[in-house]
This record gives structure tokens, C-alpha cells and sequence, in this order.
């Protein structure tokens, strides 16, 4: 019976350690999170710092360029003089912290 008892406590023990164990997050080998992962960075502190670029960068502070922020995605409208003004504001936009999209609709003046 002593046996048994030892046998059931073991169990229980083991049952135990495994179901706690499942409860924390895996990581995959290899990868380490972002240094940004879980630090939430304010919209409207992501849309300040686009507008700021865009207004004091010498090749786009002459246009009118619109930016609106929602969840890291940022959206830009407006009208540019031609495709590589365009290309830099998107890439420009890209590199500031807290952006994690761009939906660039700027276009062409005519």
C-alpha cells in the first residue's frame, strides 16, 4: 500500500510540474524579442515625430504632406513634385521609432 501511495504522490507531482509548465510562453531557438516589444509607443507621440521629419527635412518641408497615425500605421497624403520625393518619404517615415506601416498616398503633381 506504501508503494501505491508513492506511486499516486509521484504522479500527482509530475501532472503538476507539466501543467505549470505548459503555462509559460515558448520562445522560438534562436530569436530574442525587439528591444520595443511591450513598450507601446503613444500615436499621437508617432504622428508628432513624422510631422516633425517631414517638415524639417530639406527635400519635402515645401509640401504640404498630411500624416495620420492609427496603431503604428501610418497613412501619408498629399502631393510631392515626382516618384523619388515619394520613395523618400516613405523610407524616411519607415525609420522613425513607433512606425510600424506605412500606407503611402501621395502622388504626383500634374
Amino acid at each position: 500500500m506504501k508503494k501505491h501511495n508513492g506511486l499516486l504522490i509521484l504522479g500527482i507531482t509530475l501532472v503538476t510540474i507539466l501543467i505549470a509548465g505548459c503555462n509559460k510562453p515558448t520562445e522560438m531557438p534562436g530569436t530574442q524579442p525587439s528591444a520595443t516589444e511591450g513598450a507601446h509607443i503613444n500615436d499621437s507621440d508617432v504622428n508628432q515625430a513624422v510631422r516633425s521629419a517631414l517638415v524639417q527635412d530639406e527635400t519635402l518641408k515645401g509640401f504640404h504632406i498630411t500624416a495620420v497615425t492609427a496603431k503604428g500605421d501610418v497613412k501619408l497624403t498629399g502631393v510631392v513634385d515626382n516618384q523619388g520625393q515619394i520613395d523618400y518619404a516613405d523610407k524616411l517615415v519607415r525609420d522613425i521609432d513607433g512606425v510600424h506601416t506605412v500606407h503611402n498616398h501621395l502622388s504626383i503633381k500634374k
